[in-house]
């Protein structure tokens, strides 16, 4: 069985002048266009695709990943519409369909929006839905303080990024909590800072306590290996600069060269931190 919306191992039945028919060995096949056929490929040999549908609503396979499958989260830009619904980009030629029924607001061309993906069973077309309420929600909460979770920069907000927790929950990622690039459409690492009465998650890029101290000691090490043995920022410097410099604080990067200082890993310089010549 080929699967629309998803990844497909298929064996390479055929070549023809448009490309190669690959099939799952039931009798099923699917065209692989010329432009992402490999040069090596011979008949018989299998191959991994992804399959959606053409202009016309017949499969098509690619070896082009997207930004989603059947069944998963993502937060994808819009950007075209017509009558019927709104186009998102979700890295393949032909972009995916949200009809206005699956909208949970209507979609704006340049904005982003979180959205699985179901295969339609009247046209056989991969469509998304932004109605994710069953999917997406804090009834009950299944993450508590200072858990590591997985987080998807949904989209901006006045004071941060509204994310998604584990595919399972909203939270809120504040600006003040945030020292590297951050971009929409983003996975990314995150840890649970705070659970509100109300079912309200914030989370934080970096840990908290000591642990964050020990593990920004080891980045900051690295960071002075990696630059021959001296990082250009220290206790001195502008949080900006050393943001820029380390993706951490000031708060977090004084603590951590402190910590390593008492060890007589490092010496601070005020504008400069560099590994100890004789350390303890």
């Amino acid at each position: 069985m080929i699967r629309v919306a998803n990844y497909n191992r298929l064996t390479l039945a055929r070549k023809t002048d448009n490309g190669g028919y690959l099939t799952d060995g039931e009798g099923n096949e699917v065209l692989l266009p010329n432009r992402y056929m490999p040069e090596e490929i011979e008949t018989g040999d299998e191959l991994e695709v992804f399959v959606y549908t053409d202009s016309e609503d017949r499969p098509v396979a690619t070896t082009e990943r997207p930004k989603i499958v059947e069944g998963g989260i993502a937060a994808l830009q819009a950007v075209g519409f017509n009558y019927h619904g709104t186009f998102l980009d979700w890295g393949l030629p032909k972009d995916l369909f949200v009809p206005k029924r699956n909208q949970q607001a209507p979609m704006l061309v340049g904005e982003w929006y979180v959205v699985t993906v179901y295969v339609d069973n009247l046209t056989g077309r991969a469509v998304g839905s932004s109605k994710l309420n069953k999917i997406i929600n804090n009834d009950e909460i299944t993450v508590r303080p200072k858990e590591e979770v997985d987080i998807l920069v949904a989209t901006r907000k006045p004071k941060g990024f509204r994310v998604v927790i584990n595919d399972r929950h909203w939270g809120m990622l504040y600006d003040n909590q945030i020292f590297t690039d951050v971009k929409l459409g983003m996975r990314m690492k995150a840890y649970v800072r705070k659970i509100a009465d109300d079912r309200r998650i914030d989370v934080s890029l970096q840990q908290e306590g000591f642990d964050q101290v020990k593990i920004a000691a080891a980045e900051i090490l690295t960071m002075i290996d990696q630059s021959g043995g001296l990082l250009p920022v220290g206790d001195k410097s502008e949080p900006e600069a050393v943001r820029m410099a380390t993706g951490l604080s000031k708060k977090i990067f004084k603590r951590a060269v402190g910590y390593l200082m008492s060890r007589g890993l490092v010496e601070n310089g005020g504008v400069s931190v560099k590994r100890a010549e004789t350390p303890k």
